[in-house]
């Protein structure tokens, strides 16, 4: 399914705030011939290392591919990898002025050890999940309140990672019905009741099963799921993602089945990412729910086909969408 012709150069020089759980991936690679004696582990030995945009990060990096002008919000420690972070935001002309630094916690940092074959070997997580508060999270609402002034679109990006409490999501949200613009959301369960107002959340089938307590296997399971997810979660519109089974949406008179994209899934990860931002950049566009879900779509079959490692898009696959 093809983007309307406009649609794409129409996501160009948008404005999108996205605020949430900023991450950083560090991805070591090597190669692997032998089994360690010590323990039945592979040996890899070390090739290079790269450094990434994760979580709500990555929602903005996709975002910027797209050729939108992107600010952040979130929080990082006052370490390495939070300069890292910021130096690679800079690098792609996203906004950082939004993020906070607390000198108490680790910035999020996914270390992951990948063989020349693209095999994952290990992963660490350096991570302080403690929800933000006081002058902190007060600092982070002014955020929202300033960044979302030139906003055509808001993405609240949920990891549980502490930057995403009940009075941030309810900031943004209100923000975003002050001035009329969608705010969407890529959910974690425990902050269900966070949610309320959004124009679009967006879970994954675990995510909406848990919240629903139905099983999702067939697209009248998934239809079900997601009338009650919203009912439940107190949002417009709803769309369901399902893997290799595709997307469901449901919004205000639609219902719709979105068979997946991808022929071959190399790597799923920052998939979410990708579906969030595109959806949020094409309705900010002007793009009526389905042809934003459709896109969204489309984008989520590119990034999973190759393995990008939470890379997501970026400008060398864009032609791809068209």
């Amino acid at each position: 399914m093809t983007a309307p012709p406009d649609l794409l150069s129409r996501l160009s020089g948008r404005t999108l705030l996205v605020i949430g759980d900023v991450m950083l991936d560090h991805f070591v690679m090597g190669s692997v011939d032998r089994i360690s004696p010590e323990a039945p582990v592979p040996v890899v030995r070390f090739e290079h290392e790269t450094w990434r945009l994760g979580g709500a990060a990555n929602v903005a990096h996709n975002a910027a591919a797209l050729g939108a002008r992107v600010h952040v919000i979130g929080l990082t420690g006052s370490d390495e990898a939070a300069a890292t972070l910021r130096t690679e935001l800079g690098r792609l002309g996203i906004g950082s002025s939004g993020i906070v630094e607390d000198p108490q916690r680790r910035t999020t940092r996914k270390l992951r050890v990948v063989t020349t074959r693209n095999q994952q070997v290990a992963r660490i997580d350096y991570e302080d999940d403690r929800e933000v508060q006081g002058d902190l999270e007060a600092a982070l609402a002014l955020g929202i309140e300033q960044l979302s002034t030139e906003a055509d679109a808001i993405v609240v990006s949920d990891y549980l990672k502490g930057a995403v409490t009940s009075r941030l999501a309810s900031t943004a949200i209100a923000a975003s019905r002050r001035r009329g613009i969608p705010v969407l959301v890529d959910p974690k369960v425990p902050h269900i009741d966070y949610y309320s107002g959004a124009t679009v959340i967006t879970p994954n089938h675990h995510e909406a099963a848990a919240v629903t307590h139905l099983r999702i296997r067939t697209g009248e399971e998934a239809i079900a799921a997601a009338r009650r997810f919203r009912e439940r979660a107190g949002c417009d519109s709803v769309l369901i993602t399902r893997g290799e089974h595709g997307m469901t949406l449901l919004g205000s008179g639609v219902e719709a089945e979105l068979p997946a994209e991808a022929r071959e899934v190399a790597d799923v990860t920052g998939a979410g990412d990708t579906v969030v931002a595109t959806m949020a950049l094409a309705l900010a566009a002007g793009a009526s729910l389905i042809e934003a879900a459709r896109l969204a779509n489309r984008a989520a079959g590119i990034v999973v086909g190759k393995f990008r490692g939470g890379h997501g898009l970026d400008r060398r696959v864009i032609w791809q969408l068209a």
